[in-house]
């Protein structure tokens, strides 16, 4: 432990010192720093200060203090506080709270201890081989006791509660444990362990968090982990001999407090000083678990929680009701099972049976869970769990045939994220009968049953005759009603609003006579409405791998631009219209939001917003009267762009990689707007269709390398191909120098592909320089203004361009694990984050393709043919649009599935 200076050459001056104020502190008066055996302190004592008996120094940001949190008058704590933000960073006695104010805290030589008011020690500091000499608050928030010689004998650092401070440190084994809530500081359900593997977040054994795949950290290697640190940059994982494995950047910070939350959420706050009252203003507030549903009881105990925007609501699955401890529970009078239930034998054990979950109901544990069988039914699964009496309840995968037991406690359900509902779940239940019922009942209930029986199914029989009568009737009516109201709003220009349709949009009755029930879904027009805004399809502005898009006005004279998703195969209507509510409730300032769609028959259509300005490649590449897009705006735009793929990857309820970052899919509008779009479609495609992926969102130029290797796709995919647009940004021109045509559009969903200079648009036998070769050496040359695009005529600033030339190249890393995060992309670019480095030794592959690209254009690219053997192997360059096929390759492994191509949602 350090010392002051004067501390360190004189070790009993701190103990006079101490002496000094110790009258003052018998009266009840604050101390600082130091306070010296035989001193008492009660909440009794120390009334007027509110408990507080020391301070530390440096302005006495951290207090010791008799605490009773929420003003509670039967339970007191000896705590550390942080005075400015009020927040408790240790507890000393938190399963043995003092239960009178007047009951003494003691300090002796022999350590500090804590007696309940008959004089009983509840809590007490360890025997020490040397005497106590006094009881040090340091500013850093640590309480220690030191000897005559100022050795640190024991101090709160190394038993940690629920809190962390910078530069407190957690040792492999150690864990932070959570309160039972804001007034009981008795240990929780929740805890962060550190591991020898990671840092992870569970409740009562599960685990539900790790630090290594949240979307803000990154690893730096492999190896043992040691202990987990938090200082001014942010949160390590540390090896034994200090080297970070894994971090988690954070803005700097004077001070850090890493909290364990009632709730289970881990809470970093940063302060620009440790007297600061309020959080830093560059404090980002890192919250883990990013979703609420993905904490334990997000619901409580059996109940559904779907996320709503930045919140989360909570319902109960069919067959339960909402109980009083705010979970769910059946609706049938049963009990679900509790390990403490369990227990029976014999006769006095009540039976147990299964109530079924639903489909597409997952539970929050199973992300992180083995399966405790693999290969089997949905019969064994439940055999296993009704063989085990700690079993709750168990989940089954259809797809994967994989079995999860629930296991001791039950939480929250969350979304299984399947389009196909292939998971399903059972809680096992006992019967609301005691099990000591007399047998005898069961012949009464016979008779009554079969008193009753036949009623009840000509009731039944009678209220279903009637309920297809009303259907039918309604049906009829419905269609009049659209009929008549679809002339009355051609005719006087009127457009329901998307806010009319229900929340459960119903229609019915199209070509496939089924009624089709989706939750969420936008606004439905029908294809005359659709004719209808866009004059018959009149104003063509784009075309591309899904399509025409054309240009459309509703009603209220807001413009619109409809793609026409034509030239592939698509799902049933059914399985369209759930990826269209996925896509429809997406809202982002950086995304481009879908207004409506037309499902009839085989027509698929998509309304979006529109953006004025169209896509960023006319804007950048061939801008009006031949002025450049300026830096500011530059800026704005790769700001823009990369906030709106960062919610795609991590903000969603259901991961979304785009698969084609490219200039024609970020879109411009007047007031600054930059927008993604294009994002979601490939969802669309039927199951035979996902060969078709490559072609139709890869785009040459673009396409990171584990797009041809035998390794999934994941959002760093995305990030590989946002490196390349921001190279673009800076130099103001395609990658590889390519003249591209005149043709396509500006509008949303303008991915075409016709004029993204990736296909035969380009000069045969010219030669073109391949830029991020070029910004490689630049960036080895330490020479980045030269870089600019040479229109601006050095109006750039030159500190953003070398920000935006070493994001660009971290992001093109040839290792997806090396690449930075969209998020962390973001807060780079924005410039609150610290800047990477480029790993030059991962971008050795840019010399490779720059030799490729030197050479002679052709109609399929522009690449020479060492690059066109690395890229498409033999016989398997084939182009569609200015794209790359890659499954169609004559010799390539076919290893990419729909779900490694389009990854999760």
């Amino acid at each position: 432990m350090c010392s002051p200076p004067s501390m360190r050459r004189h070790p009993l001056l701190p103990l006079l010192a101490a002496v000094l104020v110790g009258a003052a502190v018998r009266a009840g008066k604050i101390a600082t720093e130091v306070v010296v055996p035989d001193f008492v302190a009660s909440y009794l004592l120390f009334i007027d200060t509110y408990g507080v008996f020391l301070q530390s120094g440096g302005g006495g940001a951290f207090q010791a203090v008799v605490y009773n949190p929420a003003g509670q008058q039967d339970r007191y704590y000896l705590a550390v506080v942080h005075a400015p933000s009020k927040t408790c960073v240790w507890v000393a006695n938190r399963d043995a709270p003092i239960t009178d104010r007047a009951a003494p805290l003691r300090l002796t030589a022999r350590g500090i201890s804590a007696e309940d008011p008959n004089g009983t020690v509840v809590w007490s500091t360890p025997a020490f081989a040397s005497p106590v000499a006094a009881l040090r608050l340091d500013e850093s928030g640590n309480l220690a006791l030191l000897d005559g010689r100022n050795r640190t004998l024991w101090q709160s650092f190394d038993r940690p509660t629920d809190v962390l401070v910078s530069p407190q440190r957690l040792p492999v084994g150690g864990f932070l444990a959570s309160a039972v809530s804001d007034s009981d500081y008795t240990v929780g359900g929740y805890r962060l362990d550190v591991t020898a593997a990671d840092a992870a977040l569970t409740w009562n054994g599960s685990l539900y968090w790790l630090l290594s795949i949240d979307v803000k950290s990154t690893r730096d290697r492999d190896g043992a982990v040691a202990s987990m640190a938090v200082n001014g940059t942010g949160l390590y994982l540390l090896a034994a001999d200090d080297t970070v494995l894994i971090q988690l950047p954070l803005p700097d910070a004077k001070l850090r407090i890493v909290k364990l939350g009632v709730e289970g959420k881990l809470v970093i706050t940063s302060y620009a000083s440790a007297n600061a009252t309020s959080p830093s203003p560059t404090d980002a507030g890192f919250v883990a678990p990013n979703s609420g549903c993905d904490l334990p009881l997000s619901c409580g105990a059996l109940g559904f929680c779907a996320p709503n925007g930045n919140a989360s609501s909570c319902t109960c699955p069919p067959l339960f009701a909402s109980s009083h401890d705010g979970g769910c529970t059946p609706a049938d009078g049963s009990k679900a099972m509790t390990v403490a239930s369990c227990g029976g034998a014999g006769g006095d054990a009540a039976p147990t049976s299964y109530i079924s979950l639903g489909n597409g109901v997952a539970y929050y544990a199973n992300r992180f869970s083995r399966p405790d069988m693999v290969g089997s039914n949905g019969s064994s699964c439940q055999a296993l769990c009704s063989g085990n009496c700690s079993c709750l309840g168990y989940f089954y995968d259809e797809s994967s045939l994989s079995c999860f037991l629930v296991q001791h406690q039950i939480g929250s359900l969350v979304n299984a994220n399947s389009r196909r509902g292939d998971m399903v779940g059972f809680i096992k239940v006992q019967s609301s009968q005691s099990p000591g019922s007399p047998s005898g009942s069961s012949s009464n209930n016979s008779t009554l049953i079969a008193i009753l029986l036949p009623t009840i199914v000509a009731f039944v029989l009678v209220v279903v005759v009637g309920a297809v009568i009303v259907v039918s009737w309604r049906k009829q009516e419905r269609r009049a009603g659209r009929r008549a109201s679809r002339s009355r709003d051609v005719q006087l220009r009127r457009h329901r609003s998307p806010a009319s349709d229900s929340a459960h949009l119903v229609y019915g009755n199209d070509d496939d006579g089924n009624d089709i029930v989706i939750p969420g879904l936008p606004t439905r027009f029908t294809h005359e409405e659709i004719e209808d805004m866009t004059n018959s399809f009149r104003i063509k502005i784009g075309a591309g791998g899904f399509g025409a898009v054309y240009k459309g006005e509703l009603p209220d004279s807001s413009a619109v631009a409809v793609k026409k998703i034509e030239g592939v195969g698509m799902q049933g209507k059914r399985e369209f219209c759930t990826e269209i509510a996925v896509i429809g409730n997406i809202r982002h300032v950086n995304l481009v939001r879908l207004r409506g769609f037309c499902v009839e028959g085989q027509r698929r259509l998509l309304v979006y917003e529109y953006m004025n300005r169209g896509s960023l490649d006319r804007t950048l590449f061939r801008p009006a009267a031949g002025q450049p897009l300026e830096w500011k705006e530059r800026m704005e735009v790769a700001i823009g762009a990369a906030r709106g793929l960062a919610y795609l990857h991590f903000g969603c309820d259901q991961r979304i990689i785009h698969c084609d970052v490219k200039p024609e899919n970020i879109l411009l509008a007047d007031g600054g707007q930059v927008k993604i779009a294009d994002f979601g479609l490939a969802k669309l495609l039927t199951p035979e269709q996902s060969g078709l992926f490559t072609t139709m969102r890869g785009t040459r130029g673009y396409l990171a390398p584990e797009w041809l290797t035998n390794t999934a796709i994941t959002d760093r995919t995305d990030v590989y191909s946002f490196g390349m647009v921001l190279l673009e940004l800076v130099r103001g021109r395609k990658n590889r120098s390519e003249h591209v045509s005149d043709g396509a559009g500006a509008a949303t969903g303008d991915d075409s592909n016709s004029s993204n200079g990736t296909t035969g648009s380009s000069s045969r036998g010219a030669r073109s320089d391949y830029f991020p070769l070029m910004a490689l050496e630049g960036h080895e040359a330490g020479q980045y203004a030269a870089l600019a695009d040479p229109r601006l005529e050095g109006k750039v600033v030159a500190g953003e361009v070398e920000r935006v030339v070493k994001v660009g190249l971290c992001c093109l890393h040839e290792d997806p694990q090396l690449r930075p995060s969209m998020a962390m992309v973001a807060g780079m670019l924005e410039g609150t984050m610290e800047l990477w480095e480029p790993r030059v030794q991962s971008l050795g592959f840019l010399r490779l393709y720059g030799r490729g690209f030197a050479g002679p254009a052709d109609g399929s690219g522009g690449s020479g043919g060492g690059i066109k053997q690395a890229m498409a192997g033999s016989n398997g360059d084939h182009t569609r649009s200015g794209t790359t096929t890659v499954t169609t390759m004559s010799g390539w492994p076919s290893y990419m599935s729909s779900s490694q191509l389009s990854g999760p949602r």
